[in-house]
């Protein structure tokens, strides 16, 4: 038996348990108290490899526990417990256990000290999180969907064979330090860019966050991305093609989250540029960037959390989370513009809250290795998405224009789940020393600086005062009813379309083709009906003939385009 316990069974054990308890509160209080207990069982468990077995000739390591694994466990363990608070409405037993199975998924991934125990649950994530896109039980939902199961699916196939290929050129499965050189390690590679939602890869996540449900897309929010982070902290830190992935994944979806109109899809964008600055701490690859990687996706998953709650809550509230749709709803809804504007603070690095100690790791890391230009571009980054996610969002959702709309307040559980990230968010960036000593690598680093501070508030104040004078002017893209086109359009529209239309091409002529033949058999089968008269026997079998030579001559054809 395993010398350690795994604590993400705790999550599986609760997703088969919970459908058995008939109680809907009762229900509610298991899955809330499961995360607590995974985290607590994080927090005492000995550095090192533990629940190790035999697999087919193979060392499968079940649990591999060091600091890394550990902050990232706790993170998602946290998470988990926000979001399933935040859920506590929920009455759909396959909602609850799916979110459960996909954090225990996320979970293990995590301390998988093996890359196919990582398969194993890099697939479990991909399974068990599509139920939250499918819960909204629309035509829409389940297309987008099946959509984001065929990406992260075929991201665990090329793992899978990149596994393969790796175990064939080294004999090891071990879940290590790689470097990009072979086929299987770009395969690994490539299948830890889909996931992390790198440029041209991205699409899956800005279509199936905002298809999901209310709770779901909290849910989605915190966990596949930041997984893929730590996969990518772990088995390729110091590539420095990573600096440059990261620097335009933070800057292109800017642009798209200025003119996006759906504010869940705003936030999808945001995220996507969240990424990029722990792209780049990966990519640099010393101590104290990727001590700035991990602290960053801890914050993050906190304030991106807190934004999508009080987002979904105007949704949950009012039935549309449109830009165009919304405004004055500070009116009723003043606690969820609060916590609203305290995830946007700590998006946007202000001093004293989250981001702005977390951030500040890599951009400070990226200036000291003399990458002055990707440092150039996270700071227009940081500029940027102050813009979309610090202003946008709460602006067009409780100011702006008066949308005449008078909602409830939230309910008492989604405020109380917003209250503790709000209040977190907030304690990180006052006092970040217990969030550093969580850190990988033992780096001295003080984030209140004059200097930082100085050039972060001078940061903040010029683009605010760009966001004010554009909106006074009206050069500020209004939020319009609109479709945004991204590069999904590419496999979502163009691709079906010209597959359909160069099939119905095939199709067509293929049926002039045998229509001309047999056209053309036809007289020549009434010819010989004249000659043997109309009893001939010849005149009986002309359909079968034509359809025979007809086949025969697409056989010769293929057989050349095969052969050319």
């Amino acid at each position: 038996m395993f010398d350690v316990f795994p604590p993400y069974l705790v999550f599986f054990i609760g997703a088969l348990v919970l459908p058995l308890i008939p109680n809907d509160a009762r229900r509610g209080l298991v899955s809330l108290v499961i995360p607590i207990i995974c985290a607590y069982q994080i927090w005492e468990l000995p550095h090192g490899l533990h629940a190790q077995l035999g697999f087919s000739g193979w060392e499968l390591t079940l649990l591999r526990v060091d600091k890394l694994s550990v902050i990232f466990g706790l993170v998602f363990s946290l998470a988990a417990f926000l979001s399933l608070l935040y859920a506590w409405h929920v009455r759909d037993t396959i909602q609850q256990a799916a979110a459960l199975g996909y954090a225990g998924s996320a979970i293990g991934a995590v301390f998988a000290g093996d890359l196919l125990t990582l398969f194993i649950f890099w697939e479990g994530t991909a399974i068990t999180s599509v139920f939250l896109i499918w819960a909204r039980r629309t035509q829409g939902a389940f297309a987008t969907g099946m959509r984001y199961l065929v990406i992260q699916v075929a991201s665990g196939v090329l793992l899978l064979g990149g596994v393969a290929l790796l175990y064939r050129e080294t004999g090891s499965i071990e879940f290590n330090a790689m470097t990009l050189g072979s086929a299987a390690t770009w395969a690994i590679f490539l299948a830890f860019g889909i996931k992390c939602a790198f440029p041209l890869l991205h699409n899956w996540l800005q279509d199936a966050y905002p298809a999901a449900t209310v709770t779901g897309t909290v849910i989605l929010s915190s966990f596949t991305t930041k997984l893929a982070v730590y996969a990518l902290a772990r088995g390729f830190p110091g590539t420095e093609i990573l600096i440059y992935i990261g620097a335009v994944m933070t800057l292109f979806p800017i642009f798209y989250a200025v003119i996006e109109n759906d504010l869940r899809r705003v936030l999808a964008y945001s995220l996507n540029n969240q990424l990029g600055f722990m792209v780049v701490g990966v990519g640099i690859g010393t101590d104290l960037a990727l001590n700035g990687t991990a602290a960053h996706a801890f914050a993050h998953i906190l304030y991106k959390s807190l934004l999508f709650m009080s987002v979904g809550a105007v949704l949950f509230r009012t039935g549309t989370a449109k830009g165009s749709e919304l405004g004055g709803l500070y009116k009723t809804m003043p606690l969820t513009m609060i916590f609203c504007v305290i995830g946007a603070a700590s998006i946007s690095a202000f001093p004293l809250f989250s981001g702005f100690v977390t951030k500040s790791l890599i951009l400070s890391d990226a200036a000291h290795e003399g990458y002055y230009i990707v440092w150039g571009i996270l700071l227009f980054a940081s500029a940027g998405v102050f813009h979309h996610s610090g202003i946008k969002i709460p602006y067009f959702a409780f100011f702006a224009h008066d949308s005449g709309k008078r909602p409830k307040e939230a309910p008492t559980h989604m405020l109380l789940a917003m209250g503790i990230t709000a209040f977190l968010c907030i304690a990180i960036g006052v006092y970040p020393d217990p969030l550093y000593a969580l850190l990988p690598y033992e780096v001295s680093y003080v984030p209140y600086t004059t200097t930082h501070v100085v050039t972060q508030l001078q940061l903040l104040f010029f683009s605010a005062l760009a966001f004010t004078v554009l909106m006074r002017t009206g050069i500020y893209p209004p939020e319009l009813k609109s479709v945004n086109l991204d590069t999904d359009w590419t496999y979502r529209k163009f691709l079906p379309t010209f597959i359909e239309r160069i099939s119905t091409s095939i199709a067509n002529f293929w049926m002039v083709g045998g229509w001309i033949l047999q056209r053309k058999l036809n007289r020549i089968v009434k010819r010989l009906h004249s000659s043997y008269g109309p009893e001939g026997r010849m005149a009986s079998v002309w359909p079968t003939g034509a359809m025979v030579l007809w086949i025969a001559v697409i056989l010769g054809a293929t057989m050349v385009v095969n052969f050319v």
